[in-house]
Order: structure tokens, then C-alpha cells, then sequence
């Protein structure tokens, strides 16, 4: 018989946004439960280096997403490991499926599911998928010690997975389509100071190369985008730093969506097109999609769910 377990509020996402609209909710006296989903922790538990969260110069991404899970469990939060794979919004109280059979129900809900890692649509960049292409210098780069690598993008995550890749790798190629980078400046100035990292600028990655038998890495195609010359580059490894898309396929055909799959919401406001469904953190974000922006807007819907419980009451 499958389980049922009811709350007043209901939060799915376990990142900076879920965490604090937890804390946030439990604080109102709604008894929330946080399912964590696939990643607990979101996409900080794949950061190293933190140093741009309020109160700590550097922290690592991972020991952040503890604290806040052990904050939230402080203050009575029912933390759940789960992995949500239906909703239905149709009228509340809403039902909610989890991956484990069990079936939430609530009468508000907070979806702060976050972001997942763009990718090329190469299918010489899936089938070496786990082989040598990652999009996870965090969790694969000490597979590459002493090996030359290649980084394809140009915004904060491209430059700060080469940095880190430089802990372990001979040599990192970064691999940019444009003539400039959009990363903040101080990432800019670390990576041209950075002796083993060299830009490829107007350039794009149009074919991963590699062995089957045993299916590995050995180097890749490149394109310069504005003569088409195809230049080959010797590596072992391809790490694909495009930045990532709103997690929003749960609830697309059932809320108002932006461009881009982001969850619309009222401005000023974390309240979706279904009265009593919250988003917040980078399911609404499109500009900013900082860990400290998404915190914020956590806190935002908890204080929405709050006020829309106490007017249904």
C-alpha cells in the first residue's frame, strides 16, 4: 500500500533556495518537509571554493550544503531522501509522487528543484559520457592527473572548472566560441595568470575523439567559427562548461513558463499561476543565479506560503 504523508508545506529542492525556505517555514510553525531529490544538495555539492557567500571568505561548496541541511534539521524539518518524479497541481491539497513509492500531500508547496548541466547534443559527446566527457571538474578532475584537458565555455563555471583542473591536470585548453569571456573579471585575472591554462577563442567543439575497446578520451575536433578550419586537439579528458538549464519539467505543462523553462512568477513575489505553488532559486532565475540570490527567493516563498496558509485559514 503506498504510503501518504501529509504536510502543511511541502519544499522539493535541497539547495540554498530549499534549504532556507525550510528553515524559513519551520520557523512559522508550518512543520515542512524538504524532499532532496536526486542531488541533495544541489549544485554546490559539485563547487570547491565558495567566496562569495555572506559571512565566510572561502568555504567548500559541499561543507556549505551540510551546514544548511543541519540547520534545517535543527529547527525541525522533516528532510526526506527522495526523488520527486510526478506532481499533480489540479487542486489542493496537491499530490506529489516520490521515486520511493511514496505519495506527499500538501497544502502548499515550494518548488525550488534548481538547475541541471547544459549540454552540446553531440552524439560523439554522449557516447563518451562518463569516459572522458563530464560536465564535473569537481567530481571527475582527479581522473586526469597529469593529462591535458579541454574545457569548452566562457562564463564563471567554464573558468572556475579550469582553475580547478589545474590542481590536477599537465595542461588546460579552454574552448570559447567567442573573442572574449563573460566570467567575472577577478576569475578572468586568475585564469591568464594561470601558466597552465591557454584560450582557444573563436572556436567550437564539433567532435569528441576516442577509442571503444576500452571507450576513452583521446582528443577532439575543433572549428575555428570564422574560416570553419577543423584543428585537432590531444587530450584524455572534455569537460563541458555551458552553464545549465531550469530543472522545471515536473510542473512545465502544468504553471505559466518564461522562455527558457523558467517558472514565471508574479513580479516581486516567489507565487506561481497556480495559487498556493511557490518557486524560487534558480527555477525563476535567469539573470543573477547566484547561491545567495537563491536564498533569498527561498525565503521569499516561505513567507508567501506562510501568508497564503493564514488567508485560507
Amino acid at each position: 500500500m503506498t504510503e501518504t504523508l501529509h504536510t502543511r508545506t511541502l519544499i522539493v529542492g535541497s539547495g540554498p533556495a530549499g534549504y532556507t525556505a525550510a528553515v524559513y517555514a519551520a520557523r512559522a510553525m508550518l512543520k515542512p518537509v524538504l524532499v532532496q531529490g536526486i542531488q541533495p544538495g544541489g549544485q554546490l555539492t559539485i563547487t570547491t571554493e565558495v567566496e562569495n557567500w555572506p559571512g565566510d571568505e572561502v568555504v567548500m561548496g559541499p561543507d556549505l550544503m551540510e551546514r544548511m541541511e543541519r540547520h534545517a534539521a535543527s529547527v525541525g524539518v522533516r528532510v526526506e531522501s527522495d526523488h520527486i518524479v510526478e506532481v499533480d497541481l489540479r487542486s489542493p491539497p496537491f499530490a506529489v509522487y516520490g521515486d520511493s513509492g511514496c505519495r506527499y500531500s500538501c497544502d502548499s508547496l515550494i518548488l525550488a528543484t534548481g538547475a541541471q548541466a547544459n549540454w552540446l547534443g553531440l552524439p560523439s559527446e554522449e557516447k563518451f559520457k562518463g569516459h572522458g566527457v563530464s560536465a564535473c571538474a569537481t567530481c571527475d578532475g582527479f581522473f586526469f592527473r597529469g593529462c591535458d584537458v579541454i574545457v569548452v565555455g566562457g562564463g564563471n563555471t567554464a573558468v572556475e572548472e579550469s582553475l580547478f583542473l589545474t590542481n590536477f591536470a599537465e595542461k588546460v585548453t579552454l574552448v570559447h566560441r567567442r573573442d572574449q569571456l563573460r566570467a567575472e573579471m577577478i576569475l578572468q585575472e586568475r585564469l591568464f595568470s594561470n601558466s597552465k591554462i591557454s584560450t582557444l577563442w573563436d572556436h567550437e567543439l564539433v567532435e569528441v575523439l576516442g577509442t571503444s575497446n576500452p571507450k576513452s578520451v583521446t582528443g577532439a575536433h575543433v572549428r575555428h567559427k570564422l574560416t570553419g578550419t577543423i584543428t585537432k586537439l590531444n587530450c584524455s579528458g572534455i569537460f563541458i562548461a555551458i552553464g545549465h538549464s531550469p530543472a522545471s519539467q515536473l510542473v512545465a505543462d502544468q504553471l505559466e513558463m518564461l522562455p527558457g523553462g523558467y517558472v514565471a512568477v508574479d513580479p516581486g513575489t516567489t507565487r506561481t499561476s497556480i495559487p498556493g505553488v511557490f518557486a524560487a532559486g534558480d527555477l525563476i532565475d535567469s539573470i543573477y543565479r547566484q547561491a545567495v540570490t537563491s536564498a533569498g527567493s527561498g525565503c521569499m516563498a516561505a513567507l508567501d506560503a506562510e501568508k497564503f496558509l493564514s488567508s485560507q485559514a
